[in-house]
């Protein structure tokens, strides 16, 4: 149970879930086919996958966007994204499935805390009943997509009898129905995430605590706040008597490339930090703290003090309630390169490595040292070769995961799991990952030009002023904001 970590979210949308860490690590205990998963494939996944998108120009227009072409390009993507709108927003055809029992993956991308005790699918029902979608230029990501795939894991058929249900009582549901050996709960990231989408520091007030998402005006949780909501989760689960639990610490959502980090003087980063983080689709040379909205050094360090405190929340409450905890956040810093300058620790297994190594696809990804050149940095290619120059860990959202990331994150989770007694057939299928993570085996042309493509998603200047009243890249970022302002 969780948020958009434990669905699998990544490059913009929730697609292949078959390919989220949750599911990887069934894989690895041959229960692979008893893992109830929900499916987001049709339409290229909700609110939109990137890659996919991209791959589609691509096919249509070639590996470039010039001048002589943006036009189609842009118009061909306000048709695709258009019809993709239709698709969630139930216009095509019903989005109603028949699933008599809860999904094993019962996490929703969007998801608080509080969320998981408070949401289910008459209130997304009626959020979207209330809210009518609106069609136009200015809009072109479905409405209320986080209400939309909530109601498609807590109740896809849309029973009655099960229409008031949260993610809590269909894990409690499932309990019921057989029991839970091992129970992953992957939260607290969206309580803290709206700092980073929003470019913003405002600090939960009393009203903000344990209230609807579409309620709040926080981007970030006093700990105090975060402390109460968590505590009062831990407390639901703890009744349930499942064998064992696994909390994951919650990593620096400064590391995440969806904030690209600027020095003034454009230098590397002293003692870990930038002078200024702005969206990542600003090249260093443009970046003006005049004209683009940005956080600061001491913005940086305060959101840093406080996930330091919500993992010691999440330490404490976990000892307290018999959970185990996984360091999740020791690794995912270990592999911040730019965050880390030179004193990088490698958090790579061996296996992995080696998948890497006899991949022909990926085999060149090894430096002389034979470790990886992949990074937390953004996907970049070379623009000579096409091969990946740095990236691969984050997908093309900024803020998620890659394939190879979800592997790496699966494979935390399972030396943990296994200290505690859990029994797995066989490791990680890094295999398996790396061939399902296409932007590094097989790159989009498109991204050849990196640099073009993010402004051109961005929808700066004449192709936003001619089709979008919204730049693409900022509204998926703000989906994960309680308000988002399409």
């Amino acid at each position: 149970m969780g948020d958009s970590m434990a669905q699998g979210f990544k490059n913009g949308g929730i697609y292949r879930t078959d390919l989220s860490f949750p599911a990887l690590l069934a894989r690895s205990m041959g229960e692979s086919d008893k893992f109830d998963i929900p499916s987001f494939s049709a339409q290229a996944g909700i609110p939109i996958n990137i890659e996919v998108l991209i791959r589609g120009l691509a096919e249509k227009f070639g590996d470039e966007i010039t001048l002589s072409n943006s036009i189609s390009v842009a118009s061909d993507m306000y048709r695709t994204l258009s019809r993709i709108k239709s698709y969630w927003e139930g216009h095509l055809k019903t989005l109603q499935v028949d699933q008599p029992s809860p999904y094993h993956n019962q996490a929703i991308w969007g998801f608080s805390i509080s969320d998981t005790m408070l949401i289910h699918d008459r209130y997304c029902r009626d959020y979207i009943t209330g809210n009518k979608p609106s069609y136009s230029v200015f809009n072109v990501l479905p409405d209320h997509a986080m209400y939309i795939t909530a109601r498609l894991v807590l109740n896809p058929s849309f029973d009655e009898k099960r229409e008031v249900h949260t993610m809590v009582d269909n894990v409690n549901g499932i309990q019921q129905d057989g029991g839970i050996e091992n129970l992953i709960v992957c939260i607290g990231h969206n309580n803290i995430v709206g700092a980073v989408t929003k470019l913003k520091l405002d600090f939960s007030e009393e009203s903000d605590v344990n209230t609807y998402f579409a309620n709040r005006t926080c981007t970030v949780f006093r700990p105090e706040h975060f402390q109460r909501e968590l505590r009062l989760l831990y407390k639901k689960i703890s009744v349930m008597n499942i064998r064992n639990v696994f909390v994951p610490t919650i990593p620096y959502v400064t590391i995440p490339p969806a904030i690209r980090g600027v020095n003034e003087d454009r230098s590397e980063p002293t003692g870990g930090y930038f002078d200024y983080y702005a969206r990542f689709w600003i090249w260093d040379e443009d970046f003006d703290p005049e004209k683009h909205p940005h956080l600061t050094r001491s913005d940086a360090i305060l959101l840093d003090q406080v996930v330091d405190q919500y993992n010691e929340i999440i330490r404490k409450l976990a000892y307290e309630f018999g959970f185990n905890v996984v360091p999740v956040h020791r690794y995912v810093s270990a592999a911040a390169r730019r965050r880390q300058g030179k004193l990088i620790i490698q958090p790579f297994p061996d296996d992995f490595l080696y998948a890497l190594k006899s991949n022909e696809k990926t085999n060149y990804l090894l430096n002389e040292n034979g470790q990886p050149r992949i990074s937390t940095d953004y996907l970049r290619l070379d623009e000579e070769t096409g091969k990946i120059d740095r990236g691969g860990i984050f997908s093309l959202d900024g803020l998620h995961p890659s394939t190879i990331g979800y592997g790496l994150i699966a494979n935390i989770y399972k030396m943990h799991m296994e200290k505690h007694g859990v029994k797995f057939e066989k490791p990680i299928d890094w295999n398996y990952v790396i061939e399902n993570e296409t932007l590094i085996t097989d790159p989009p042309p498109l991204m050849h030009n990196l640099r073009l493509l993010l402004r051109f998603l961005a929808m700066s200047r004449q192709e936003r002023i001619t089709f979008f009243g919204k730049n693409l890249l900022e509204g998926l970022l703000e989906t994960f904001s309680s308000r988002p302002e399409f």
